[in-house]
């Protein structure tokens, strides 16, 4: 069962190895045998009073030689010279079974925070050793662990053997890098992240140079990463903001075309009026015409006003009353009346009248026969 109450390790080491291992496993093998300092591993064995000398490379091993131990021999000092395969191999002390001793233990979860402490304190009750007898080193086993328990292996081996058997590699012109127990052997390829019973003093100094420069690789990287994630998000802000002054620039020209086209609907409107106005009536010359054919000439105007499709007519008739049947009858007036009572001029004898007639436009001769045709 899922346990979400288990404590997460983050270490940060741990994983920059691994994603520089990831990343490696994308390049081919001929260019990292180019470019890499690694030239496979010398395994260090201590047989009885000899010591075996082995080398490993791409997983294959092979033997290199067989000495005794405590021989000072100079012909052997500068033995890694004689081949060029071991200038730059990482050595490995391998301690057999008769120099180291390995045991598993069961220790409370609280105790993973300081293994090696714990395992100190109680070294003695686990082994017949004392904690400055011994070089030790703990790791976390791997699997399913009892509630509130941790598995741990611990690997141990004298002081004096460890120390004898790194003196005796360092007569060979050795500096080896790691020892470990080879029933608990480190994975080579993952030598980094294994455990080294090495004590402090023993183990080699890395130089400044290449953290420094692993170290600004790794900065650049980073670098160009948060570049290659910041400048497409950039280029695309850019875009947005340039399409967005964009858009706004058209939306006050579309606002501008909006009004002009407001002034032209209105433009056409007041035309549109217009031109239905002026249709509606007849032009002043047409009315002229038409009243001067329907009126006798015996009948003459003193005054004639237009005004808004109505047309006030004065002046003197001998029968005034018979004008208003003579405009009736015009396609052009209609709803003839006095404006006034109807007078008699003293002197002319005449009847002076003021008409006033409402003024149309005359119908199509044509559209009035469609009707007839059509009942026809």
């Amino acid at each position: 069962m899922l346990n979400l109450n288990s404590t997460i390790d983050l270490d940060f080491k741990h994983f920059l190895r691994w994603w520089q291992r990831e990343l490696g496993f994308l390049i081919p093998e001929k260019i990292k045998r180019l470019v890499s300092d690694q030239q496979g591993f010398i395994i260090v064995r201590p047989v009885g009073q000899q010591l075996v000398l082995s080398y490993v490379f791409d997983g294959e091993e092979s033997s290199l030689a067989t000495l005794d131990r405590g021989v000072r021999d100079s012909n052997l000092q500068g033995f890694n010279d004689k081949d060029p395969r071991l200038a730059k191999a990482k050595v490995i002390l391998r301690l057999t079974a008769q120099d180291a001793i390995q045991k598993e233990l069961s220790l409370p979860s609280a105790a993973k925070e300081n293994l090696n402490q714990v395992v100190a304190y109680e070294l003695d009750r686990y082994t017949p050793f004392k904690a400055d007898q011994v070089y030790f080193t703990v790791k976390l086993m791997p699997g399913v662990n009892e509630p509130g328990q941790i598995r741990v292996m611990l690997i141990l081996t004298g002081r004096n053997t460890l120390d004898s058997l790194y003196e005796d590699a360092k007569a060979l012109g050795f500096a080896p890098l790691v020892a470990d127990y080879e029933d608990s052997a480190n994975a080579l390829t993952h030598i980094e992240d294994g455990y080294n019973l090495l004590p402090e003093r023993l183990r080699q100094k890395s130089a400044k140079m290449p953290r420094l420069i692993n170290g600004l690789l790794l900065s650049l990287s980073g670098v160009l990463l948060a570049a290659v994630i910041a400048m497409p998000v950039w280029f695309e802000y850019q875009t947005v903001n340039a399409l967005e002054a964009k858009a706004e620039t058209l939306a006050k020209e579309a606002k501008k075309v909006k009004s002009l086209q407001a002034d032209m609907d209105a433009v056409i409107e007041e035309t549109r009026q217009l031109i239905a106005q002026k249709s509606a009536t007849p032009e002043v010359l047409v009315m002229l015409n038409t009243l001067s054919s329907v009126i006798n000439n015996d009948t003459w105007l003193a005054y004639l006003q237009y005004s808004e499709g109505h047309l006030q007519i004065q002046g003197e008739s001998p029968a005034a009353s018979s004008l208003i049947a003579v405009l009736e009858a015009s396609d052009l007036f209609a709803n003839a009346r006095f404006a006034s009572p109807v007078t008699q001029d003293s002197l002319s004898k005449l009847e002076r009248f003021q008409i006033t007639v409402d003024v149309g436009k005359p119908q199509d001769p044509d559209a009035e026969e469609t009707p007839a045709e059509e009942a026809q």
